[in-house]
C-alpha cells in the first residue's frame, strides 16, 4: 500500500468540489470537525456522513454514503481502521474518485477493493496538511 505522490495528491485537490466526510462530527472539539471546517473556508463542498447527527456545518448529515444524493469528489473517512474494507465498499456505490483515510487510519483491504476499480486511494494522510503543503492555502 503505498499513497500517490505529493504532484497526484495535489492535482485530487485542485480537481475537486465536493468531500464526503465519513465519520463527521457536530462536536467542535473534534478533528473530523476542525478539518471538514478548515475545507469548507477553503471552498469545498462539504457532505457529513453520520447516521447519529442531522446537520453539520449548515449541511444535511445522511447515515450513509449510499444515501448521499449528490456527486461525490473524495470520501474523506474519520472511523478506525478496521471500518475501511466497508466503507471501501459503499464508495464503489458513489461517482467518488478518489478514498482520503485520515492520518492515522489506513487498511490494506480496503485499499486493494479500491484499487481494484480504479479509485484513487489515499491513506494515513491529513487531506488539511496534504492541502497546505501542496496548494499552500
Amino acid at each position: 500500500m503505498q499513497n500517490p505522490t505529493k504532484d497526484s495528491m495535489k492535482s485530487v485537490l485542485e480537481e475537486a468540489n465536493t468531500i464526503a466526510v465519513v465519520g463527521l462530527s457536530d462536536n467542535t472539539a473534534r478533528t473530523s470537525y476542525m478539518i471538514a471546517k478548515e475545507m469548507q473556508t477553503l471552498g469545498y463542498k462539504i457532505i457529513p456522513v453520520n447516521p447519529k447527527v442531522k446537520e453539520v456545518l449548515g449541511e444535511t448529515s445522511y447515515p450513509s454514503l449510499k444515501e448521499v444524493p449528490h456527486s461525490i469528489d473524495i470520501v474523506n473517512v474519520f472511523r478506525r481502521s478496521e471500518y475501511l474494507p466497508e466503507i471501501a465498499k459503499e464508495t464503489l456505490e458513489t461517482d467518488a474518485k478518489t478514498f482520503w483515510a485520515q492520518l492515522g487510519v489506513s487498511n490494506d483491504e480496503a485499499y486493494e477493493i479500491l484499487k481494484e476499480k480504479e479509485i484513487n486511494v489515499i491513506m494515513d494522510a491529513c487531506i488539511k496538511v496534504v492541502h497546505q503543503m501542496t496548494i499552500g492555502k
